[in-house]
């Protein structure tokens, strides 16, 4: 089961310029990969420009429209991720309680834990079949 930890924004990241983050935050990131990355449940994690970088591309009968960031309300927004493949959703959730405070400590933040849906969860499909292909392809 693979499961994504996504970091919530907020005004003060949206705000930077650079990236930046405190020594201690950082040191507490890199110690929870670490053993996220020991304990084998490590795919992948990074954090992410702020919206001004990004744009959006939005759809409807007419087509697409592409708008560029800044995007407004920051607590929806995302400024990071992490990326763990568990047995089970309680593994998941116990991975997530031991994320450090992406704000930093005795500060409010977000982190929101999302499921990722399996390809074999899908009724069978030559499309599917596809998907299939590619993801074995990108294993080798």
């Amino acid at each position: 089961m693979r499961f994504i930890i996504f970091v919530k924004s907020c005004p003060e990241f949206e705000a930077e310029v650079t990236p930046a983050a405190p020594e201690e935050l950082m040191a507490d990131m890199a110690a929870y990969h670490e053993e996220l990355a020991r304990a084998g449940v490590l795919l992948d994690g990074s954090g992410l420009h702020p919206s001004r970088t990004g744009w959006r591309i939005h759809y409807d009968a007419t087509g697409q429209r592409v708008v560029d960031g800044p995007f407004a309300e920051a607590k929806e927004l995302i400024a990071g991720y992490t990326l763990i493949q568990v047995s089970s959703r309680d593994e998941a959730l116990e991975w997530s309680r031991r994320f450090p405070n992406p704000a930093g400590r005795g500060k409010e933040a977000v982190i929101e834990l999302r499921q990722l849906i399996e390809l074999n969860e899908f009724p069978p499909s030559d499309a599917l079949d596809k998907f299939k292909q590619l993801e074995a392809s990108q294993k080798t």
